[in-house]
């Protein structure tokens, strides 16, 4: 988690305010792993004012006049002083008490630290016991089954590249939580990872690619893998964004992994803004008001002083706060550009409007004003899964859910280009399977994306959304048909269908899927952990059609496919099967 707090920059210097309390923000790191420092006592010399540091090494603390210093104070660094002075915000590094610059003293000091700040508050400690969540909410999700190609040869489904499911489960499971069955959709874990297919030629937005391999699970049965990648852009060359933060501060809020982490999460992404990007921001509890009118991305010193004021208390007004977003979005509407709503919140709304169909309703009703929408999830217990993933998917979206710090700083840091700009629009996905080649078929997962027969002949379905360079892959089990000829023979023809962001125009890529099978050993790495993922979902949901896959299955095949790992997300993967089976929550 390297430099995370980077974000504040240097110090910024503010004009003195004459008031009788000066308030101080500012964040507290280990001066050689760069990892927030919670816990650490901010005090004001001769004074009794004193705080401390939260979990994401943030603090808050009132001084009584610009002469004042500050102490901070733990008891395995060396203490330190800054004086006030000028400024508002101010970045602190502490030293180890033993620190030196022996680097195997080093090398203990980052591992110390990294153990320490856990992905998640109560991680690791026993005294919590087991956690009941009855107030979290998950949309049902009823298991693609097999379909006869003699019947039904078309298999359509909206394509995109949500990815909330994977980081919600990994807080399940270093809760050592029960997992809801509904919590677990299997294509949002495979999409999490990064993969190496290929990218469109150059010119185009989209290119398919597919590989077909045997099933390791049922050996009788074949895996077929499609995927879309989206072209990949640079940062620098991507339009100006007109941004909206749309940020929950209601009572459910103030939890230390919701409001807390919520604005660390938010320091990274205004980090990456550019001059010519914008920002407003609408914070929300009872009745919602504008924090911030539409900022140039490079004041970053006022956006930051609004997210840092934040606080959370009162109900919960979504409804009304969604409203006002979208029409600050329009008011300040870029033509060509990225205009969004990025609304952070646990979803539990309890004013105006409240249901899950509410919410469909007023989303869709959002859709054709351009401007699109990102849905962040925190929090635990009173959670609600199932609002935000309908919003996203309703209103032209992408979703997440952000269990910590790393997470943040993956999403609007690594995948800065891919969460906020969208590449396709309407994304969908037609695959006809060859009768003749294919008895029957399974998509595995995208089971609420699954387009219907009746809606398939409009022109205004609501397909996914596809950001710059990723990859969404999807994954169907075949039943072949026996003693079929191959030599010659297509196994499925695919007709993606998408519109551009700030175009109406509906375009159409044709692709012929080859169908000569290889055994999975000699499938790409990619292909391999990929199919790892998806029977780590269907064991996770008690799937009927897991065959002879076990927890035991998923390590084998996950472990000889870790290939090329950036950011070290498939060894995550499989220290979080072990302790899985470790728990006795996996078989």
């Amino acid at each position: 988690m390297k430099r995370l707090l980077m974000l504040l920059g240097s110090l910024i210097i503010l004009v003195p305010v004459n008031a009788q309390k000066i308030w101080i923000t500012g964040a507290v790191e280990d001066s050689i792993s760069h990892n927030p420092l919670s816990g650490v006592i901010v005090e004001v010399i001769n004074d009794t004012i004193k705080v401390t540091t939260n979990q994401y090494g943030l603090f808050r603390i009132a001084v009584p006049s610009r002469d004042a210093v500050l102490l901070f104070r733990h008891n395995k660094y060396r203490p330190k002083q800054v004086a006030v002075g000028t400024y508002n915000r101010i970045l602190v590094d502490m030293d180890t008490q033993d620190g030196t610059d022996d680097p195997i003293s080093k090398a203990k000091a980052i591992a110390r630290e990294r153990f320490s700040h856990s992905s998640n508050p109560y991680y690791g400690n026993s005294s919590m016991g087991i956690r009941a969540f009855f107030d979290e909410t998950y949309g049902t999700l009823y298991e693609n089954k097999f379909i006869e190609t003699a019947v039904k040869a078309t298999s359509i489904f909206a394509v995109d590249v949500d990815r909330a499911a994977y980081s919600n489960i990994r807080r399940f499971i270093h809760l050592k939580e029960r997992i809801p069955v509904d919590a677990v959709r299997i294509e949002e874990m495979v999409n999490y990872f990064h993969y190496h297919y290929p990218l469109p030629p150059p010119g185009k937005k989209l290119a398919i690619s597919s590989s077909y391999a045997g099933c390791p699970w049922q050996p009788a049965h074949e895996l077929l893998q499609i995927v879309v990648r989206s072209e990949a852009v640079n940062i620098d060359s991507l339009p100006p964004s007109n941004l909206v933060f749309l940020i929950d501060v209601s009572g459910s809020m103030g939890t230390p992994n919701k409001l807390p982490l919520l604005q660390a999460a938010f320091r990274i992404l205004v980090n990456n803004l550019r001059k010519n990007d914008h920002v407003a921001i609408v914070a929300y509890a009872g009745t919602p008001g504008v924090v911030l009118p539409s900022t140039p991305g490079n004041q970053k010193d006022k956006i930051l002083n609004a997210i840092d004021y934040l606080s959370a208390g009162g109900a919960t007004a979504g409804e009304a706060a969604i409203k006002l977003a979208y029409q600050i979005a329009e008011e300040n509407f870029i033509k060509e550009g990225n205009n969004r709503v990025i609304m952070a919140t646990d979803g539990d709304f309890n004013v105006g409007q409240t249901s899950d169909q509410d919410m469909e309703q007023l989303i869709l009703g959002k859709k054709e004003t351009g401007v699109l929408l990102t849905c962040l999830g925190f929090g635990m217990k009173d959670y609600k899964d199932s609002k935000l993933e309908t919003l996203s998917r309703k209103g032209n979206g992408n979703f997440a859910y952000i269990d910590n710090l790393e997470e943040a700083s993956k999403i609007f840091a690594r995948e800065f280009g891919s969460t906020l700009f969208t590449v396709a629009k309407d994304v969908r996905a037609d695959v006809a399977f060859n009768p003749a080649r294919v008895k029957s078929y399974r998509l595995i997962g995208y089971e609420n994306k699954v387009i219907k027969d009746e809606a398939t002949n409009s022109d205004k379905i609501s397909g996914g959304i596809i950001g710059a360079g990723h990859c969404a892959v999807a994954i169907y089990e075949i039943i072949p048909v026996a003693g079929a000829t191959v030599a010659g023979s297509p196994l499925a023809e695919v007709a993606l269908q998408y519109r551009e962001p700030a175009d109406t125009v509906l375009h159409t890529i044709n692709y012929e899927v080859p169908g000569v099978p290889v055994s999975f050993s000699d499938a790409t790495s990619d292909f391999r952990f990929s199919s790892a993922v998806a029977l780590l979902g269907m064991l996770l949901r008690k799937s009927a059609y897991k065959g002879n896959g076990s927890g035991k299955m998923v390590l084998e095949l996950a472990k000889k496919s870790i290939s090329d790992d950036p950011g070290g997300y498939r060894k995550e993967l499989l220290k979080l099967v072990k302790e899985l089976k470790k728990s006795g929550r996996l078989e």
